[in-house]
């Protein structure tokens, strides 16, 4: 019997061992969003804190929805409205790269990066879903700015419905998240901010930030 076990527990081992690293990276990203409806925040005051959303044109509706949901909840927290940047990209592939930018620009204290990603019948979902989230995380490792991943990856449109129109709208944990990881950005780094949000003109894309912005933008 212990042999049968012993068996049974390597048959098991092996065959997770061969999943795809697309399926495993997939299944994983899905329970990390239906995780955030569980997701609670302590009081948060984003007074302030400057927060830049970076969103794409595909999929308008839903993320226009998500960016809503984003903006609400940002305002529960105290943040001003003339401390919300928001531009956009045309997909989830172009959002990593506008992150760094926007990053080094060094005039927000974190980035949402919102987006939706439906699975289809090639291998096109894992390809994006895994360069994305790959790409997101390094921009936040790589320049201290957090980086919110606000993007859904689901198997159909109903599950981004479910999750990007009404209660279930995900936008307002992923503004909560950015407040609170701008605050503990705060807290680790401190510092003083320029006067100017976005991609200025005199953008230092090393990573340092310049001492004046000419303009909000690109």
């Amino acid at each position: 019997m212990f042999r049968l076990i012993l068996a049974l527990a390597a048959l098991a081992s092996a065959s997770a061992f061969q999943m795809p690293t697309s399926v495993r990276l997939s299944r994983s990203i899905l329970r990390a969003v239906d995780s955030n409806e569980d997701l609670t925040f302590p009081p948060l005051d984003g007074s302030k804190s400057r927060i830049g959303i970076i969103r794409t044109r595909w999929n308008e509706n839903y993320v226009s929805s998500l960016v809503d949901g984003i903006k609400e909840s940002l305002k529960e927290c105290g943040v001003e409205d003339s401390n919300v940047f928001v531009t956009e990209v045309p997909g989830a592939y172009e959002l990593p790269y506008a992150a760094r930018l926007l990053a080094f620009s060094g005039t927000v204290d974190s980035i949402v990066a919102v987006g939706t990603l439906i699975k289809g019948d090639t291998q096109h979902f894992e390809y994006i879903a895994d360069a994305t989230s790959n790409g997101l995380m390094s921009v936040g490792l790589q320049t201290n700015v957090p980086v919110v991943f606000g993007v859904l990856t689901c198997n159909t449109e109903e599950q981004v419905k479910k999750r990007a129109i009404g209660k279930g709208n995900h936008g307002q944990g992923w503004g909560k998240t950015a407040v609170e990881m701008a605050l503990l950005r705060a807290d680790a780094l401190g510092g003083g901010k320029p006067q100017t949000m976005g991609f200025g003109e005199l953008m230092d894309v090393g990573g340092g930030s310049s001492p004046t912005k000419p303009r909000i933008g690109f």
